[in-house]
């Protein structure tokens, strides 16, 4: 069995390849060529954590096989360990042996940037110049990297909850990326003028106002994974003129951002243009003016984590990374 760390992932493999890598799983996905059970989630109530399991197999050319295991435990961050600690596990697909495991805390950053980055390069106009990211946790530097991988920012504005973690990595991401980083004191200066937007956090309520979404701007709403969690205002699911999801199973069973405003009737299934898999397949149709507001929402999916895991085993095996046990 290989086993890969962060460093060894990183060797291995892009955020150029890890984006194309996530295009063509959803466009599997989207064929039909996946079989993805929805996340079992676990709670942990004495930690306040969860427990997940991303199991997937996916057909095509090159099969994968595999299951992602994470947890979710805040109180980690005291104890100076990873709150969203994770393994992913590789299996031959035609022997059903395991014969990798990598650290699937990087792993899901990477695929969880190049989603983001996929939707960015197939729905944001072609000459976005601002970003703003929204959230500098865990997640927020594999997501920056994505939106400049995606397009060629000038400058990124930079919002969190606590101003000096903003701050602080605007300063880090500055010296690590041929870009203006612009700390923001509020939502609305980080929203109001952007190009794309980038929300990844873990709120339960919308992270900025449609108001502030100027026309032609393209927003990315990832962080929100479970029916409690909303960072998207329903009123920019209204306002939009095409709404694409990683996964609509997926979307409309886990996102609360979607979920609620569905229950409500405040939206409907006619709201939402089709899933990103087939918008790479050319069965549907994305931005078709400069004007257009694109919406894209993810809550992740183990589609993902299989075929980009599966690549990254591939080319670490190529360059003699890794270490077998």
């Amino acid at each position: 069995m290989l086993v890969l760390n962060q460093a060894e992932i990183m060797q291995s493999f892009s955020m150029r390849e890890a984006i194309d890598a996530d295009k063509e799983a959803l466009a599997l996905y989207s064929k039909g060529q996946a079989s993805v059970p929805l996340r079992t989630n676990i709670d942990i109530p004495s930690q306040a954590g969860q427990s997940l399991y991303m199991p997937a197999y996916v057909e095509g050319q090159t099969p994968a096989l595999g299951v992602k295991i994470v947890s979710v435990y805040p109180g980690n961050v005291e104890k100076g360990l990873p709150a969203v600690p994770a393994t992913m596990i590789v299996l031959d697909p035609f022997t059903g042996i395991v014969k990798a495991s990598l650290d699937g805390t990087y792993l899901t950053q990477l695929r969880t940037g190049a989603v983001q980055g996929a939707a960015t390069e197939l729905l944001a106009r072609k000459d976005a110049k601002i970003g703003a990211l929204i959230g500098t946790g865990g997640q927020a530097s594999a997501q920056l990297e994505a939106m400049l991988t995606a397009r060629e920012l000038e400058e990124v504005r930079i919002f969190d909850i606590n101003y000096d973690r903003a701050v602080a990595f605007a300063k880090e991401m500055a010296e690590k990326f041929n870009c203006q980083m612009i700390p923001a004191k509020t939502s609305q200066a980080c929203v109001e003028g952007a190009d794309i937007i980038t929300t990844v956090t873990t709120s339960k309520v919308p992270t900025f106002s449609a108001e502030w979404v100027k026309p032609g701007a393209h927003v990315n709403g990832v962080g929100s994974y479970t029916p409690e969690m909303c960072e998207l205002p329903k009123e920019l699911f209204q306002k939009a003129d095409v709404t694409i999801f990683d996964t609509m199973d997926g979307v409309l069973k886990e996102a609360g951002d979607v979920m609620v405003p569905l229950d409500a009737g405040e939206l409907t299934l006619n709201d939402f243009t089709g899933e990103l898999g087939q918008l790479v397949n050319e069965t549907i149709t994305g931005r078709t003016s400069a004007k257009e507001i694109t919406v894209f929402k993810s809550v992740g999916s183990a589609v993902l984590d299989v075929v980009v895991a599966n690549k990254i085993v591939e080319k670490a095996l190529e360059k003699g990374l890794g270490t077998n046990v």
